[in-house]
């Protein structure tokens, strides 16, 4: 929409405390495997409340809001002519929790308030001065032509310790796998570093300092960066070279699994929340999970395997991403989602499920990795993980290793704690931003206990 109108609220009610609402609020919706970033701005003008839609991974900008209404810390929004409603509560002075519905389909949405001194301060993250050695960093993937940018902490400036590489999880992030004001390896960083163990991070390629871009790479890609940091490490006289490992949350436990296999360098890896079933699988049992847990219907969640199981089948068969087969995904899409799903949409979600990173990931199984690692392997999942699940992947992880003989595997499931190593309710991703705790302590000390016993 190129012209931009402003409709005014339907209830023209202003009170001092409509101030709290007025500003930018962002949140990441998940439809299906697509994740669209939404842009809700909020003003206030002499009419009442007006606000706009943005979505900037579809291109729009400047969707009127058809009526707005703020009362009793609710937010209701709707947009008429894309059939859209959102109904939340102000939890905190920059946390909105509630749900986005389109078409008659519900998905959960947290908006958080964008601004200078909204940034809620997380009591984990640690503060400046460190009690330790910080150092940023730089090295290269010469092979793919990208300088890499990070953090390497040290226990002090002299002597030589141990150290352990921390490798995000998918999508593009910084150096701390920022997400919601948290910083979950900052924390972990700093946790691990006071135990006397160094810690190199660093900024996904196309993300913070780091060069490359990140929309055309894949895990193999990735895999090469880890490769790359290793031989980095390799030059500092404080590094003990015998007693380097790798941490990977989630995809970057796939990444550490792939990087051990193929190092002589890596002594030891912790799997956080890893994977343990192929890129297809896995993928079909975080959506029932995440359906399910969100409340929807057990016919609406097998009608959703059916038809995402028929697109992985298209992608698995397919000997490359290209033109035809996302014509052919889009057509399937059409079909199915006509009514629920504008053209747009469609075309976007399209799209992602033939991008380089997903094509790959949806058709690389761990398994054979797992199989052939021969270090000491710990992997840890939290029960109310609904995006690994906890149960199923553990049992594939310790199925493998089994499997390939090795007897240094210590695989374990915490009680209570989400996808993010949080303590929570129900492991929705809409509590994510709501929780105060970063990383479970208990979490912290398992993966710290077991660390210091390899070393």
């Amino acid at each position: 929409m190129k012209k931009i109108i402003f409709i005014p609220c339907l209830l023209m009610y202003i009170s001092t405390f409509s101030q709290s609402v007025i500003g930018n609020w962002e949140g990441v919706l998940t439809v299906q495997t697509m994740q669209l970033k939404l842009i809700f701005n909020i003003n206030n003008t002499d009419k009442g409340l007006v606000s706009t839609m943005d979505s900037p991974d579809q291109g729009a900008k400047g969707i009127p809001v058809t009526a707005i209404d703020f009362e009793n810390n609710i937010l209701k929004l709707k947009i008429d002519n894309a059939n859209i409603a959102y109904e939340g509560i102000l939890k905190t002075k920059d946390t909105i929790i509630g749900n986005f519905v389109q078409s008659g389909q519900s998905f959960p949405l947290i908006l958080i308030k964008k601004g200078e001194n909204t940034t809620e301060i997380r009591y984990q993250e640690p503060s400046k001065p460190y009690s330790y050695h910080s150092e940023n960093i730089f090295f290269d993937n010469e092979e793919d032509s990208v300088r890499l940018s990070g953090t390497l902490t040290l226990p002090s400036n002299k002597g030589k310790f141990p150290v352990v590489i921390l490798i995000t999880g998918s999508g593009p992030q910084n150096r701390d796998e920022e997400l919601f004001n948290h910083k979950p390896f900052l924390v972990l960083s700093d946790h691990l570093t006071k135990k006397g163990i160094a810690v190199l991070r660093f900024d996904d390629r196309g993300v913070g300092k780091s060069t490359g871009t990140f929309a055309n790479a894949t895990t193999k890609n990735f895999t090469a960066d880890v490769e790359s940091a290793i031989k980095y490490l390799k030059t500092r006289k404080e590094i003990k070279k015998k007693k380097i490992g790798l941490i990977g949350h989630s995809e970057g436990g796939v990444i550490a699994s792939i990087v051990a296999n193929s190092s002589d360098d890596v002594d030891f890896i912790v799997l956080l929340a890893t994977p343990g079933l192929r890129g297809d699988k896995l993928m079909l049992l975080q959506k029932r999970k995440l359906e399910s847990q969100s409340g929807m219907s057990e016919l609406e969640i097998s009608k959703g395997q059916e038809i995402f199981s028929d697109i992985y089948e298209l992608i698995l068969n397919s000997r490359a991403s290209n033109q035809k087969l996302n014509d052919d995904i889009n057509n399937i899409l059409t079909l199915k989602y006509d009514s629920q799903l504008t053209a747009s949409q469609i075309k976007n979600l399209s799209n992602q499920l033939t991008s380089p990173w997903m094509y790959y990931y949806l058709k690389f199984d761990i398994k054979t990795s797992l199989m052939n690692l021969k270090c000491p392997v710990l992997a840890l999942n939290g029960e109310k993980d609904l995006q690994v699940p906890a149960k199923e992947n553990l049992k594939a992880i310790k199925n493998a290793l089994i499997q390939g003989g090795n007897d240094k595997g210590t695989i374990k499931k915490l009680p209570y704690l989400n996808h993010l190593f949080q303590e929570c309710e129900t492991g929705l991703p809409n509590e994510y931003a709501i929780i105060e705790q970063t990383f479970s302590p208990i979490a912290l000390n398992e993966i710290t206990n077991w660390l210091l016993k390899q070393l």
